[in-house]
């Protein structure tokens, strides 16, 4: 058979192939901790479950609408406009975007959402800055849509956050895309409010520039809020939201995510693409993920002290690390240390499979060979062997 060109430009995910060459080691016996894959080791809360069961016994079973079920896309829209109210600067400002069901699309996991969302905006040639680090899938969802991809590499002394400046530098009369993801996968870094209002002080010049913002942590963070883009209604007519369940309700299975728009130009066609593509999403994971967002959200919070729990522990033992050299993450759920005083990113990933068995992601999956990035979900008894295990590999 004749591979195509566009299947044969693309990467592979270094994550997913790092998680499947520790779990063929386990197969073969030999004792190898997993710190590679993005995915919360909790189960997924009981009254999710249940409404998943629920919904199987009520028969939804059927095609549904292509952008998502109303009741689902109404309880997005609700979750957004409130986690908008719950981070305004002050009391009394209003300023936000105010989304409703009509402004939402249900698709199949966040990663879905970003490539329909790319796919739809970008045409052959039309640059996308991306600041680096960043999520692997990114870089290679662009090129799918035949884009160019303009990296920008932001420094640890940043806390690997784009600046003014740079963004200033990348722009250009091509550029058609921003892509912002806060808190930052792999880094942990939240951008502060101020931080974001600098950029798109920036981007004032620069008016058919969309912005994605990738916020797929956004309630997970640590001591600090992750102000989202929506706080800045400036940006209303070119701002594309992504979020799901995965991540903050321990949903990666069900793989439901979702866009959120005020553009009708950009909802229209990405409906029609969409439903080319896959239809709809499952809905029996639309009606789960329905009752997470409406349903009591003390789980999230309790998963969110888990990790923060987890974060003081693998912060402490990294500390003790020869040649690890971190910023302690703000969010998510990684650890993104710089080890060029020990290798390149990719000899010590390799090296801490091999020695160690404990896997890790080396940075240049995330367009930063000098770092390696630890997943921290996992259990606490899991995370202070695999650091013993770390400390001793590279003593």
């Amino acid at each position: 058979m004749q591979i195509s060109q566009r299947a044969n430009s693309i990467a592979a995910s270094q994550s997913l192939a790092m998680a499947a060459r520790a779990k063929k080691m386990r197969a073969e016996g030999i004792d190898v901790i997993s710190m590679s894959l993005g995915e919360p080791d909790m189960d997924t809360p009981e009254h999710i479950r249940r409404a998943a069961q629920e919904a199987i016994e009520n028969h939804w079973s059927h095609y549904g609408p292509v952008p998502g079920i109303p009741s689902l896309r109404e309880a997005i829209a609700t979750s957004q406009n409130q986690l908008s109210i719950v981070q305004r600067p002050t009391t009394n400002d209003q300023r936000q975007i105010v989304f409703h069901p009509e402004d939402v699309i249900v698709s199949i996991g966040a990663k879905m959402a970003i490539y329909n969302a790319i796919q739809t905006l970008i045409n052959p040639g039309d640059e996308v800055i991306i600041p680096m680090p960043s999520w692997v899938s990114y870089t290679e969802m662009v090129k799918l849509a035949e884009g160019k991809v303009i990296p920008v590499v932001t420094i640890y002394e940043d806390n690997y956050l784009l600046t003014p400046g740079q963004l200033r530098a990348a722009l250009s009369e091509r550029t058609r895309m921003l892509i912002l993801c806060s808190p930052n996968n792999p880094t942990g870094s939240v951008y502060s409010r101020a931080q974001l209002q600098a950029l798109i002080d920036v981007l004032r010049g620069f008016p058919n520039v969309t912005i994605l913002s990738d916020e797929i942590y956004r309630c997970l963070t640590y001591g600090c809020e992750a102000p989202g883009l929506a706080s800045f209604p400036e940006l209303a007519d070119r701002l594309v939201i992504v979020n799901g369940v995965s991540k903050a309700y321990a949903m990666t299975g069900y793989r439901i995510g979702w866009l959120l728009s005020k553009n009708r130009d950009f909802l229209s066609a990405c409906t029609r693409l969409q439903g080319q593509q896959l239809t709809c999403a499952t809905m029996v994971a639309q009606k789960a993920a329905e009752a997470a967002l409406t349903g009591p959200q003390e789980c999230v919070a309790e998963m969110r002290q888990t990790f923060a729990d987890r974060r003081e522990l693998i912060c402490r033992l990294a500390s003790e690390v020869p040649g690890f050299r971190f910023r302690e993450p703000q969010g998510a759920f990684y650890l993104f240390p710089d080890v060029s005083a020990i290798g390149s990113g990719d000899e010590v990933a390799e090296r801490l499979l091999d020695e160690a068995h404990v896997a890790v992601v080396s940075g240049s999956a995330f367009g930063c060979p000098e770092c390696i990035r630890l997943s921290y979900a996992i259990s606490t008894e899991e995370i202070e062997e695999a650091m013993r295990r770390i400390k001793i590999a590279l003593s």
